[in-house]
């Protein structure tokens, strides 16, 4: 199991959890951050210093955010497994369900 981000970090993205995470798996989108789920280690680092509480273990995500945990992972499927957000910087794009004002929700 993986953490997850959802909607609380639209268009906020306070980068806190980019600089908590050990092995470098959040990756910042135009609207929010993302958790590759494959190179996520499940430390829970991130979680306790993201101030807008968008970051949940999947175990744990409300039911409302459910749907976060396929969004973070559909968000790598054109990105891939590139082993590292630093080497990627900012991707320029988000997922289709967040991409706009309005969605995500």
């Amino acid at each position: 199991m993986v953490y997850v981000v959802t909607d609380a970090c639209l268009d906020i993205q306070d980068r806190s959890c980019i600089e908590e995470c050990p092995v470098d798996c959040i990756y910042e989108g135009d609207r929010m951050m993302y958790i590759n789920p494959e190179e996520c280690v499940d430390c829970g680092r991130c979680e306790p210093v993201c101030p807008t509480v968008s970051i949940f273990h999947q175990d744990d995500l409300p039911a409302p955010a459910k749907h976060f945990a396929q969004i973070n992972a559909e968000f790598f499927t054109d990105l891939g497994m590139p082993g590292g957000a630093r080497k990627v910087g900012r991707v320029g794009h988000d997922h289709p369900a967040v991409a706009t004002p309005g969605a995500g929700s």
